[in-house]
């Protein structure tokens, strides 16, 4: 099936941080990550590119929905994919507000072979769990499948488990990641993000939820009310620019293939200024809501967005 490509959330503890791998690319049936205690250490990242083809170009993104999601669930996600098109950005606008998820999207432009612009495609519903709710790895590929095909050469497939959906290795290794597909006339890729609000939320929705281990300051306030999901747009954001800079595991990501880092695991954890691990940085409060947010989307949403590693400046770049 090919290798699974995820990132990895890390809490301070002292001097030492707990690795806590909620995206690896180990394969399906490889031992599950232990977590251990490391020194802190602020290694250089750079992301080399391996020569690979990239997502280029209009990208179609397929939807299935697998589990019960509410309304209010999805329209936050599908606001969240056009608010990375710049047509859906601009529609309300003249200029998407700033700062703005498009701005952010646009970090992918600067990778070899110019802009990728996501047109959300058709969506297709499974809320009668057709195989059940244990998933295994095997099966992800197959059911992100049943979203509908579509006429454009480059496609990403993209399945969401409800929170009551038990993914192999969901939480013990990874919150989600994205799978190889095929390159003939043009270019497909599968890929999985789940809902952790009943399962890990400390690890798949920090920082709108205490972590499991590391320090436990007080969780922010999520943008969109749903801590569940607001953190399945932060998994989405991580697996999505993954899937467009590194999408046949031969594009770009620092060290080995069976474990790279990615355009954003490679920046894990840091939303804001002045962020380290265990704290996400100064990032932007609603002065009506509380909520904590980095980024504006269509219809008045707003996200927080993780940092994206910028190869024009080989740093990590977070948009405030």
């Amino acid at each position: 099936m090919g290798h699974k490509n995820t990132f990895t959330l890390t809490f301070l503890v002292i001097t030492f941080i707990f690795l806590l791998p909620v995206f690896s690319n180990t394969p399906p049936k490889a031992t599950p990550f232990k977590r251990m205690l490391a020194l802190v250490q602020q290694e250089p990242v750079i992301l080399k590119y391996h020569n690979g083809p990239l997502l280029k170009g209009n990208v179609t993104v397929s939807v299935h929905w697998y589990g019960h999601f509410t309304p209010t669930q999805r329209s936050i996600i599908i606001d969240f994919f056009q608010s990375l098109n710049t047509s859906s950005a601009t529609h309300q606008h003249h200029h998407p507000p700033s700062p703005s998820a498009f701005s952010w999207w646009q970090t992918t432009a600067t990778y070899r072979g110019g802009p990728c612009t996501l047109i959300v495609g058709d969506q297709t519903l499974d809320d009668n769990y057709s195989l059940g709710k244990t998933i295994k790895t095997t099966e992800l590929i197959s059911l992100a499948s049943k979203s509908k095909k579509t006429s454009n050469s480059n496609n990403i497939h993209v399945l969401l488990t409800a929170s009551d959906v038990e993914v192999e290795d969901f939480c013990m290794n990874q919150c989600g990641t994205h799978l190889p597909g095929r390159v003939e006339k043009g270019k497909t890729v599968y890929a999985w993000v789940g809902n952790p609000m009943s399962q890990c939320p400390g690890e798949c929705a920090w920082p709108f939820h205490q972590p499991l281990y590391g320090p436990q300051s007080p969780p922010l306030v999520a943008p969109n009310g749903d801590v569940g999901v607001d953190g399945m747009v932060i998994s989405l954001a991580t697996v999505l620019a993954g899937a467009v800079t590194n999408p046949f595991s031969n594009g770009y990501y620092q060290g080995v293939e069976s474990a790279p880092l990615e355009a954003v695991s490679a920046c894990t954890g840091i939303f804001g200024k002045d962020a380290y691990p265990g704290y996400p940085g100064n990032v932007l409060v609603d002065n009506t809501t509380g909520a904590s947010y980095n980024a504006v989307g269509v219809n008045g949403r707003k996200f927080l967005l993780p940092a994206m590693w910028d190869p024009i400046t080989s740093k990590c770049k977070a948009l405030v």
